[in-house]
């Protein structure tokens, strides 16, 4: 199957899903925007800019789950002080990504993909490297499974930002890359089953 190919299909397959996701999960997203409303105000969603497909920003909507204006260090770990409890609740449930689902119905996310940085990371790619770029961004993917406990993670180190940037950073690109090259629907469907168990 070319790649051309392959990636219509992956976009209609993420356009689709995405799509039945966010009828179905209506009640859990409304149920979930009015606790953060009773317990944590507003605003209810947290929205900022990320790196998409081929380097261009996009905006990237998630619950909020940390304080009003307390977002500066893109690096959170586990216990952190600015996560609100309901945040923490999410974080761990990962249901603070579910309203990624309207970035893959408007073709700016695929469900599975290198999860998108924020602006500065991906002028660190080189080479080969900036491949990755060529892709959607996704809301889960095989480095996101591998790092599913990252914030516990950081959180038993000394330097949780120079850990991420020296150690899980390059980890992830590498993991990103190889799924760059090997990707096709069955992986993607492999990695979201993963992904809910």
């Amino acid at each position: 199957m070319s790649r051309r190919i392959r990636n219509s299909t992956k976009y209609l397959f993420d356009r689709v899903l995405s799509f039945a996701g966010l009828i179905l999960l209506l009640p859990v997203l409304a149920v979930i925007a009015l606790v953060i409303l009773w317990r944590d105000g507003r605003p209810v969603f947290f929205i900022q800019p990320r790196v998409g497909r081929n380097g261009r920003l996009f905006r990237m909507v998630k619950f909020r789950t940390m304080r009003r204006n307390d977002g500066a260090n893109t690096v959170s770990v586990l216990g952190d002080s600015r996560i609100t409890p309901t945040g923490a609740w999410l974080r761990r449930h990962k249901l603070d990504e579910l309203p990624e689902l309207w970035n893959v119905l408007a073709g700016q996310m695929s469900l599975v993909g290198p999860r998108p940085d924020v602006p500065g990371y991906a002028d660190r790619l080189a080479g080969d490297d900036r491949l990755i770029l060529q892709l959607r961004p996704g809301i889960t993917g095989p480095a996101t499974l591998k790092y599913t406990r990252e914030e516990e993670l950081l959180a038993g180190v000394e330097d949780p930002v120079r850990y991420n940037n020296e150690v899980i950073w390059p980890d992830k690109v590498r993991i990103n890359l190889a799924y760059y090259h090997h990707h096709n629907l069955f992986t993607d469907l492999k990695i979201i089953i993963k992904t809910f168990v």
